[in-house]
């Protein structure tokens, strides 16, 4: 697990009740693609935490509050659909929104990702504004 911190807050990111930006955490195996996450997320201004496997994920939920989760559903040791039931099964952490960032496409895993509590689903390949306007609609709301 890895705190990313930058520096810069962009325009139109709204902060925690004491100024703090908003954290998101982003679970995600391939470590090319959660570098890109990372940097897409800082460049706007939130704060990334970083989860190689569904075990650093769980680790990470215990540590600390997140205004977002984005996980990835294939992981090791956990998979995203795992994750996200422990986090709705938590009563202090089931209001917290989760997006799932999966290239596995088909109905089934959006339907089952939808009834296990994601609030969105983003498929692989995505846009950067595709993903940031996700995640501020679900952090904004």
């Amino acid at each position: 697990m890895t705190e990313i911190n930058e520096n810069t807050l962009l325009s139109g990111v709204k902060g925690g009740p004491d100024g703090s930006r908003p954290t998101i955490l982003v679970i995600e195996d391939n470590l090319m693609m959660l570098r890109t996450l990372t940097l897409i997320l800082n460049k706007q201004g939130y704060k990334v935490v970083e989860a190689r496997n569904g075990k650093e994920a769980l680790m990470a939920l215990k540590e600390q509050h997140y205004d977002l989760v984005l996980t990835d559903l294939m992981l090791p040791y956990a998979n995203g659909y795992e994750i996200i039931g422990k986090l709705k099964e938590n009563i202090e952490q089931r209001q917290i929104p989760v997006i799932i960032l999966s290239a596995v496409h088909d109905e089934e895993a959006v339907l089952d990702g939808f009834g296990i509590g994601a609030d969105d689903y983003v498929k692989k390949p995505f846009t950067p504004g595709e993903l940031l306007s996700r995640v501020s609609r679900l952090i904004d709301k």
